[in-house]
């Protein structure tokens, strides 16, 4: 028994260090995007208050009023990590006092035990907790903080959802596609914490006690993985994340409102000498070459209205932006591969020349459009001109 309980000492100390050290690093660091990381560092610093209870019971004798907030801060939790996906996505995104709604299921939370908990006497607070298990109270708020979880991680999927598919029709940039994918990984890596937290509280209601305290330890170990996972890609790659202005809107949503509003009427001429403008646009002057290209950069050099030029391009044709320009970088690249006085360039020199700046981004652009690799396509163009 006592070596479980140095074990999860080590393991909550080694936690916390690296849960406050990441915050720190977070809140100090000189970027533009100071919104996102502070975010991100009250997350650690609540993820860290909530470990902290192992190491709280050793400093506090018995349960307080203190004690007791400390454990109910992890409803703030996911509201804050949910907040910090908002930052993330959307470029324009700004604190508001809207937001403070956030707090609601924190504030009721402690509101049901006020009565029989804070404002009683510490015998009161004693007999509360040793019969915490029947206590209805108790009973409530961990069915509240389970519900909350669930909607909060249905309203962050649907987030990235929605600012991905965005990203697509308006930007052609590589690097914060790949990004979006590590935000979608990493916060199916903490639902998956977040249900077997709920796992845990299950067993803790029940007569298997000591299961939810293996969970428990299991729990530590695995948010350290996390929590280091995190750190090395945040000082690997400092700028990710920055992305697109929240008041776009969704090309179905546009078609829509068109719809509505009767205004969705084909002139076949006029969408043609658009389609034509626009492909001579790309052809003559190379703009994907640009590898943070926006659909407004296009639609102001070719006087399109963005409007027009993503129904154009994501409806009309049925592609997304970020392909549309990705097709015309690749049908460069494979110029290039073709060029026997260009042989000696790299793939890396190649990807950058086009547009990329993301070799994995461009493997997969290039692999869908040809059915095979740069270096497989590279290497067959030699075997044909033996």
């Amino acid at each position: 028994m006592n070596d479980k309980i140095n074990l999860l000492i080590i393991v909550t100390v080694i936690s916390l260090f690296i849960s406050l050290f990441l915050a720190f690093f977070l809140l100090t660091i000189k970027t533009k995007h100071k919104t996102s990381n502070s975010l991100f560092a009250v997350f650690l610093i609540l993820t860290a208050i909530d470990t902290s209870q192992t190491i709280f019971d050793l400093i506090v004798d018995g349960p307080s009023n203190f004690g007791m907030l400390r454990a109910l801060s992890a409803f703030l939790q996911i509201p804050v990590f949910y907040l910090y996906v908002l930052s993330v996505c959307y470029s324009d995104f700004k604190l508001k006092p809207k937001y403070l709604i956030h707090l609601v299921p924190f504030l009721i939370a402690n509101l049901v035990l006020l009565p029989r908990f804070y404002i009683v006497d510490f015998a009161s607070k004693i007999n509360f907790i040793k019969n915490y298990q029947s206590m209805i109270e108790i009973q409530f708020n961990h069915i509240l903080i389970h519900v909350q979880l669930i909607v909060y991680i249905i309203a962050v999927f649907v987030v990235l959802r929605k600012a991905k598919k965005l990203y697509l029709e308006n930007n052609a940039g590589t690097t914060s596609i790949e990004s979006y994918n590590w935000l979608f990984q990493f916060t199916i890596v903490l639902t998956v914490l977040y249900l077997l937290a709920i796992l845990k509280n299950i067993f803790k209601f029940s007569d298997y006690l000591y299961i939810s305290e293996l969970i428990k330890i299991g729990l530590l170990v695995f948010q350290l993985f996390i929590i280091c996972w995190y750190l090395f890609k945040a000082l690997s790659n400092p700028g990710i994340f920055r992305n697109i202005d929240s008041k776009l809107k969704l090309v179905k949503d546009l078609i829509s409102e068109e719809k509505n509003n009767g205004e969705l009427v084909t002139n076949e001429k006029e969408y043609n000498e658009e389609l034509l403008k626009l492909k001579q646009y790309m052809v003559e002057e190379k703009p994907f070459l640009n590898p943070s290209l926006t659909i407004q950069d296009v639609s102001a050099t070719i006087e399109i209205p963005v409007r027009d030029l993503s129904l154009l391009i994501n409806h009309k044709l049925e592609q997304h932006f970020y392909d549309f320009v990705n097709t015309y970088r690749i049908e460069e690249a494979m110029e290039i591969l073709k060029d026997s006085t260009k042989s000696k360039m790299t793939i890396l020199e190649i990807l950058y020349e086009v547009g990329f700046n993301s070799k994995s981004s461009f493997n997969t652009a290039f692999k869908k459009h040809t059915s095979n690799t740069p270096t497989e396509y590279r290497k067959n163009l030699s075997f044909n001109a033996l």
